[in-house]
């Protein structure tokens, strides 16, 4: 699994995204753009498979809570570490490579140019746009 958000222009809106080992969109997150990436994690956190994975992110999910929360579902995370933190966590960074799986799904999404230049004012509305190029791109 992967794990990542997309920030979308002007309106300020994210967009938090788990995919699969291929690339293929699993659970799809649109929060507002203040909103951290740890607090997305929350809301996402519940609806991830629960068999034995490992969940790639970006240095935005690094939190404690979220490292012993994955470990307690047996999924192994491999987050690096922020640059602030005290001691540091290690990870694989072989593995973390692989997270260009989640950044080629998001160029996938923006192929579409009413994602992509965020022609929706209203968030439901966008948010279905994101949904049919999600399928869209989950089938091709």
């Amino acid at each position: 699994m992967r794990w990542d958000t997309i920030h979308q222009g002007a309106l300020n809106s994210k967009l938090h995204a788990v995919c699969d080992g291929d690339g293929k969109l699993l659970i799809l997150l649109l929060t507002k753009g203040q909103v951290s990436d740890c607090e997305g994690a929350r809301h996402i956190f519940g609806h991830l498979p629960p068999d034995d994975s490992i969940l790639i992110a970006d240095r935005g999910y690094d939190a404690d809570w979220l490292r012993e929360a994955l470990q307690e579902r047996r999924i192994t995370p491999c987050i690096p570490p922020r640059g602030n933190r005290r001691e540091p966590v290690p990870f694989d960074a072989g593995l973390y490579k692989r997270r260009n799986l989640v950044e080629r799904m998001f160029g996938r999404l923006k192929d579409w140019r009413r994602i992509a230049m965020r022609y929706d004012r209203c968030t439901h509305t966008f948010m279905s746009a994101i949904c049919i190029a999600a399928t869209v791109t989950f089938w091709s």
